[in-house]
């Protein structure tokens, strides 16, 4: 009797306790990656490797429960979702073309030489021809981790393969739909209708209501794990409208993803939140599942399932290689950006186990156990080949696309926020976050000054507390924020020593109505003393709403700012956070410092959709209230006085800040006003004559009578103690 209990269970899984299993799927998870790295094989492969070993085709530990198909549909799900959501949208507009292009060879030359291998090789009939060639022309982003890893997410060779992939994905699904509904008798002209009219109703609520029922709810709710499950929830949403609609929920994620893809910047601390939960759990069970599916033991059935097997493999690996090679001759010069679209196109899993089920069910039936045996040997060799090209393609693009120029920023100091506020706190470190140069180990820090007087230490335990939310938000976002808190007679004093001490190289503080309710022409004491002893750039901020969801950013640049010395560091600054949160950039200047601003940008930041309006009074910076709601935020480039671009109007603008712009997100952005590289300047005033002066003299300026020489037009140069060798400022800027 023992003994027949015994051959009854033989089949059956060696661990069925659903502790024991959720702790091997981690211990998988864990020590799969880290095994498989000394031999240089990425992660993806060691997860897949690992479900082949512990599923029923292998060592029979695990059974592929409910519990391994609901993870790794939501898996795949993550995957697509944060393809979506990691596209930068710029680079769409800018690639989307080529990205169509490329879907158009990536879905075609698989799916035409897929139908003539079926038919003349393996000698299918049509229907099962067409499916299997639908397998070969979809794929799944199932390496798109790898490039995460490496940074290479918003890469051109990414995006166009991304947006190839939605395309290629998107018209195999519906060539299965077209096949499964001809073996359909009663279906008609009318069912063909209805489904194209549910697809564009779902793709409008989607696009539409989407982004705006996210806005909303991400400015109203702050708490970090309800902002996360409402992302999930729209996820998940999205999918579930796509099957009604008739498409895969996979389409949906991605459509999810590109719907709120504006909302969370990619090093705020909601997407740390997403990416960490996805690569820590959901898509490594995906990979599991998936492995545990492969049945190797089908290579030795025979020649004939041998043969089968090799030719879907080639044929699968071969046309997808060969359209990623004909993109390349088009548009790529890197070897490696051939490799990089190749691995991120030639993976076939979710699409491909889709019209894998659909094929095999009863229903269709036109898919036979052989074939799907085939299909799931195309899914393993693809996935490990996709994962060597991706890995080695994005390897060798991040060594060769990162200069040193590019490391080392356009400055070296830290970037300190000074708090003040509760309700500021995480505002401003999204600020502070979203402007830090990445490049830079520990250029964070936060600072809390508290008066030194009766209520002095009550203030310095409130600072502390400030100091630790700040932490909280940087540390959700992966980044570290050193802190420091400290008792001063005056609160000014203590943010400039610790400028001094800690080579701050800009400063962020809270501009609240209180601190200009006593006086409406004066930003408030503090502001102004922090402005007349530190030349450092200074960003003075009021945020009514976190700064990933503003749609626009408009900048007005008074004539000559270009001159200043700090120019280029503040444009990089907003050139990042244009780039990170992707909202449009209005810039109001003069005609000659636009030129300098376009010339940067498309440069340096060449996703940010920039547009420019010429702006010759700064007094016309009054109209630009009209219009102006929370969706917008104004920055103001403005000058401390005596230096070369202020004007007697910017003394006014804190009046006019307080009649005009009082519900409107505000930066008022004092730029670095000298520094190293400027150790001396001759002005030439019209009549010819020269004076040189030092930097750290320009308030000198004033009492040597130079004001009324500032209002008109000058050449500058600089001039070098060392050589006494005269440049344009232009030029050396």
């Amino acid at each position: 009797m023992h003994l027949a209990t015994i051959l009854l269970n033989a089949n059956a899984p060696l661990i069925t306790d659903h502790t024991w299993i959720f702790f091997l799927v981690l211990v998988i998870i864990l020590f799969a990656p880290i095994l498989l790295s000394r031999l240089h094989i990425p992660h993806v492969v060691g997860l897949i490797l690992a479900g082949i070993l512990v599923g029923e085709y292998g060592f029979n530990l695990l059974e592929r429960d409910s519990s391994f198909e609901l993870f790794g549909q939501v898996g795949i799900y993550y995957i697509m979702f944060l393809a979506g959501l990691e596209l930068d949208m710029g680079s769409v507009k800018k690639y989307g073309r080529q990205g169509v292009l490329f879907g158009l060879l990536t879905f075609g030359i698989p799916f035409v030489l897929g139908f003539f291998s079926s038919r003349h090789l393996l000698h299918l009939d049509t229907f099962p021809a067409l499916l299997v060639s639908c397998i070969y022309a979809s794929h799944t982003l199932v390496s798109y981790p790898i490039v995460g890893r490496y940074g290479m997410g918003r890469h051109r060779s990414v995006v166009v393969s991304v947006v190839a992939t939605a395309f290629a994905t998107f018209a195999a699904l519906l060539i299965l739909a077209l096949v499964v509904g001809m073996q359909n008798p009663d279906t008609g002209a009318m069912a063909w209708v209805l489904f194209s009219l549910k697809c564009i109703v779902y793709m409008a609520l989607v696009a539409l209501v989407f982004p705006r029922l996210g806005r909303w709810f991400l400015r109203r709710y702050d708490d970090s794990v309800m902002q996360y499950i409402f992302v999930i929830a729209l996820v998940f949403l999205s999918a579930a409208l796509a099957n009604l609609a008739g498409l895969e929920g996979l389409l949906g994620a991605f459509l999810a993803g590109l719907a709120i893809n504006r909302l969370i910047p990619r090093t705020s601390p909601l997407m740390n939140r997403i990416e960490f939960v996805g690569h820590a759990i959901f898509i490594p069970y995906f990979l599991i599942g998936v492995g545990m599916m492969i049945d190797i033991r089908v290579l030795g059935s025979g020649l004939s399932t041998l043969w089968l097997v090799g030719v879907m493999v080639v044929v699968a690996t071969i046309s997808k290689l060969a359209a990623a090679g004909i993109m390349h001759l088009f548009s790529g010069k890197n070897p490696a950006q051939l490799w990089l679209m190749f691995g991120l196109t030639n993976a076939h899993a979710a699409g491909a186990l889709a019209i894998v089920m659909v094929g095999s069910s009863p229903e269709v039936g036109l898919i036979d156990p052989i074939l799907l045996n085939g299909a799931i040997m195309v899914i393993l060799f693809s996935c490990i080949i996709s994962s060597l090209a991706t890995n080695h393609g994005a390897r060798k693009l991040a060594l060769t696309d990162t200069t040193l120029d590019d490391n080392r920023g356009s400055y070296h100091g830290k970037c300190l926020v000074a708090y003040s506020q509760e309700d500021n706190v995480d505002v401003m470190t999204q600020l502070a976050i979203l402007i830090r140069n990445p490049y830079i180990p520990d250029s964070l820090m936060g600072l809390s000054v508290a008066f030194d007087d009766d209520n002095g230490e009550d203030q310095y335990r409130k600072g502390k507390a400030l100091l630790e939310k700040a932490q909280k938000t940087a540390a959700a976002a992966d980044i570290s924020m050193a802190t420091l808190s400290r008792m001063s007679t005056n609160v000014a004093s203590g943010i400039l020593h610790t400028i001094k001490e800690y080579e701050v190289g800009e400063v962020i503080m809270c501009l609240t109505d209180r601190e200009t309710g006593m006086a409406k022409s004066s930003l408030g004491n503090v502001i102004n003393n922090v402005l007349a002893g530190s030349h450092r750039e200074l960003m003075i901020v009021r945020s009514i709403v976190p700064p990933g969801t503003l749609k626009q950013i408009v900048v007005a640049v008074p004539e000559k700012a270009e001159y200043e010395v700090g120019f280029y560091k503040w444009l990089e600054h907003l050139g990042r956070i244009g780039e990170q949160i992707d909202c449009r950039m209005t810039f109001h200047c003069h005609p000659a410092t636009m030129n300098y601003i376009k010339g940067y940008m498309a440069q340096k930041h060449t996703n940010v959709r920039a547009s420019f309006v010429e702006m010759t009074k700064w007094s016309s910076i009054r109209q630009m209230a009209v219009g102006m709601n929370e969706d917008h935020m104004l920055v103001v480039v403005t000058a401390r006085p005596g230096f070369i671009s202020h004007t007697r109007a910017m003394d006014r603008f804190p009046q006019i800040l307080s009649q005009r712009f009082k519900q409107t997100n505000i930066m008022l952005l004092y730029p670095d006003q000298w520094g190293d590289p400027m150790e001396e300047l001759t002005i030439f005033a019209p009549n010819g004559k020269a004076v040189t002066v030092h930097p750290k003299s320009f308030s000198g300026w004033i009492s040597l009578g130079w004001r009324k020489l500032l209002a008109r037009k000058y050449t500058l140069t600089k001039k070098s103690r060392k050589g006494q060798k005269k440049s344009s400022n232009k030029a050396s800027a």
